[in-house]
């Protein structure tokens, strides 16, 4: 199915390091409301509100995901959190940030097209450098052991591994995409001054 779609998230998380069925709808339900109350999540939902996108109550809502995913975010419909996939409130509040800042980049950018790879491929490099992701402590959580370069090197696994879910990019086209918006996408740190 084509990114953007009602059934597929035009840009989904990558896969959640859940390993127990996850919880239920209404438990990811209350943590989303957490999430809500931090100074992260505040503080997107904020510039997208500046930017002319208003989010309903609704906006951000906690699914059982039948695709193996921690979320995603569909133009005109919002953000999915896969309850399935989560098991603790820090899962539930990467998954919110990482698809806020897609959806900050789909109201700022009138063109956004979610199956040209490297339109998608931005707005990956963005969520995956801004949100938090690729933290040292997160990335020696899901086996990844680097002293050197682990962020950027987090960044780009995590942009192949979401691309390859976008029907509209081949490996090689995903990673040329990627490679050809790196620099000018890694550096753009709207809405923040600076990454985080």
């Amino acid at each position: 199915m084509a990114p953007g779609s009602a059934s597929e998230p035009a840009s989904g998380n990558s896969v959640s390091s859940a390993a127990n069925g996850g919880m239920t709808v209404a438990e990811c339900e209350n943590m989303i409301q957490r999430s809500l109350r931090t100074p992260m999540v505040k503080f997107l939902k904020e510039h997208l509100e500046k930017g002319g996108c208003n989010i309903a109550s609704n906006f951000i809502k906690a699914i059982n995901c039948d695709q193996r995913m921690s979320g995603g975010y569909v133009r005109g419909e919002g953000i999915v959190v896969c309850s399935n996939y989560m098991n603790i409130q820090d899962e539930v509040n990467q998954v919110v940030i990482h698809e806020l800042i897609h959806a900050y980049d789909d109201c700022r950018a009138a063109n956004l097209d979610w199956t040209n790879c490297a339109h998608h491929a931005c707005s990956e490099i963005r969520a995956g450098h801004l949100s938090g992701d690729c933290h040292y402590k997160r990335e020696l959580l899901r086996g990844f052991v680097k002293l050197r370069g682990h962020e950027q090197d987090c960044v780009r696994r995590r942009v192949m591994k979401s691309l390859a879910n976008n029907p509209y990019c081949s490996e090689a086209a995903a990673k040329d995409a990627m490679e050809a918006v790196w620099d000018t996408c890694y550096n753009d740190t709207k809405p923040f001054d600076r990454a985080p």
